[in-house]
């Protein structure tokens, strides 16, 4: 049986920006803070919530290097280092486990993708060239790319593969992965509104990007869960579920971005090409922060 990198929640953390577009790291500090503050599990840095398709070679390594610095171990730190590219990948993965991650998430190849079996070459060539584990991310409506059970299962043999952030959306796909994988691969829900489903199935947890609004939450949610009070657990989920819809209203991290503004701390805007929200729709994002006390 395989040590799960963390139980509970992580969050996938923003990528806060200036008015001018650059890196606002002072406010990432202060956003890590709050989180570690607030009972988040493990900070997952540097994914698409993070922006990471907008950030450039050298803005990815500094991030890495400060959120390491910022973390100093209170929680285990993920670097998203995913690439469509295996050599930048193995690059970037090389600069994370230097600069102090305690484990990586790696994204299946997008746009080019590949076949089963290349992904499996993919996978192993990254694995070979660091020393911390991975935990792969499996998102096929972003990257054109779905994964055969039969594919994690060979992966979940190596024993720096330490789990799947399972994002398809698909209840049954993950029931069956579970199935095939038992202990040798933990889950981490990839959606909001599935923790309590696929924690019921022997998820470990979630990589969420409703934490960065509501850490305290999320995590509570997870907790229950792993208490097997799945009836509490449901309770509280459903009494935010109509706010994590709204949160994916709009491409992520566009409306979380929007929500943390309107709740005054100030992330600045999205890079292009992700821009802001419509009137109508921040209008109604409003007003579920506003149900739940975020915002006056």
């Amino acid at each position: 049986m395989k040590t799960p990198i963390f139980k509970g929640a992580a969050v996938a953390i923003v990528t806060p920006f200036n008015p001018d577009g650059s890196i606002n790291y002072e406010k990432f500090g202060e956003l890590i803070d709050f989180q570690i503050e607030n009972g988040t599990d493990a900070i997952v840095a540097v994914g698409t919530t993070g922006e990471n398709a907008t950030l450039s070679g050298d803005e990815h390594r500094a991030l890495m290097r400060y959120a390491a610095e910022r973390v100093n171990h209170r929680v285990p730190l993920i670097c998203s280092t995913g690439s469509n590219d295996t050599a930048y990948g193995i690059e970037t993965s090389k600069a994370a486990e230097e600069a102090g991650a305690d484990a990586l998430l790696w994204v299946t190849p997008y746009y080019n993708k590949t076949s089963q079996h290349g992904l499996i070459r993919h996978y192993e060539k990254m694995l070979e060239s660091v020393n911390i584990p991975a935990i792969l991310y499996h998102i096929p409506q972003r990257t054109g790319l779905s994964v055969d059970i039969a594919t994690f299962k060979e992966l979940s043999k190596h024993p720096r593969v330490a789990g799947v952030k399972e994002a398809s959306g698909n209840v049954s796909y993950c029931a069956k992965l579970i199935d095939a994988c038992g202990d040798d691969l933990p889950i981490y829900s990839g959606n909001d509104d599935l923790i309590v489903p696929l924690m019921s199935l022997g998820a470990m947890g979630v990589i969420s990007v409703l934490s960065n609004i509501l850490p305290r939450q999320t995590h509570d949610i997870c907790e229950l869960c792993l208490e097997n009070d799945f009836e509490a657990a449901r309770s509280l989920a459903m009494k935010y579920m109509s706010l994590t819809n709204a949160l994916f209203s709009d491409v992520n991290p566009v409306p979380v971005k929007a929500a943390m503004n309107l709740m005054g701390l100030d992330v600045g805007h999205c890079r292009l090409p992700l821009c802001d929200m419509t009137k109508e729709a921040e209008a109604a994002l409003s007003a579920e922060l506003m149900k739940h006390g975020l915002v006056k």
